[in-house]
C-alpha cells in the first residue's frame, strides 16, 4: 500500500505545484486553493508512505518524480524551454529513481 500512497502523495504534489505558477502568488483563489489542497494531500499521504518505506528512498521517489512530472508540464503547459543541460539533468534524476527501486534492497521494507 505505501507505493500506491506514494503514487498519490507524488501527483498532489505536482498539482499543488502546477497550480501555484497560475496563483499567480496567491492573488487567484481557485489556483490557490489547489496549490492548499494539492500539498496538504501530498504531505498527508507521504506520512502515510512512511509507515512502511524508509524515509530516504521515499523522499529520492517523491522528490526525484515529482521534478521529472513538473518540468514535462512546464513545457507542455507553459511553453518552458528544456535545452540539453535541463533534458540530460531531468534523465539523470529518472535513473537515479530507477537504481533505487531496481537494485536497492533499501526500497523494500
Amino acid at each position: 500500500m505505501g507505493w500506491f500512497y506514494l503514487a498519490i502523495a507524488i501527483v498532489a504534489e505536482v498539482i499543488g505545484t502546477s497550480a501555484l505558477k497560475a496563483a499567480e502568488g496567491f492573488t487567484r483563489p481557485l489556483p490557490s486553493l489547489l496549490v492548499v489542497l494539492g500539498y496538504g494531500i501530498a504531505f498527508w499521504f507521504l506520512s502515510l508512505v512512511l509507515r512502511t518505506i524508509p524515509v530516504g528512498v521515499a523522499y529520492a521517489v517523491w522528490s526525484g518524480v515529482g521534478v521529472a512530472l513538473i518540468a514535462l508540464i512546464g513545457w507542455v503547459v507553459y511553453r518552458q524551454a528544456l535545452d540539453a543541460g535541463a533534458i540530460a539533468g531531468i534523465a539523470l534524476i529518472v535513473a537515479g529513481v530507477l537504481v533505487i527501486q531496481l537494485f536497492s534492497r533499501s526500497s523494500a521494507h
